[in-house]
């Protein structure tokens, strides 16, 4: 059986579904350049890469950085994402 969680709506969201991120919990010791990067991804919408055991739901972006492409993954509470329409 798949692991699921949901969305701030209460719908179901799996691997693979295609989510809106409404908000982050940015890490505290966070520099500014990383920080600016994580709430540049909210209002994007990103693939659902997996689920953690807590129920998170793991999304990533590509970057083009100074030197070359970055990637940016972030933990999604129900809270954080809503499911995207299909």
């Amino acid at each position: 059986m798949p692991v699921t969680t949901i969305d701030r709506h209460g719908q179901p969201v799996v691997t693979g579904d295609r989510v809106k991120i409404l908000a982050i919990s940015p890490d505290s010791e966070m520099d500014d350049d990383d920080l600016d990067m994580f709430n540049d991804m909210i209002g994007s919408t990103c693939e659902v890469e997996r689920i953690d055991a807590d129920g998170a739901a793991w999304v990533a972006i590509w970057w083009n950085g100074f030197e070359g492409p970055l990637l940016t993954s972030v933990g999604l509470t129900p809270g954080q994402m809503e499911k995207a329409a299909a």
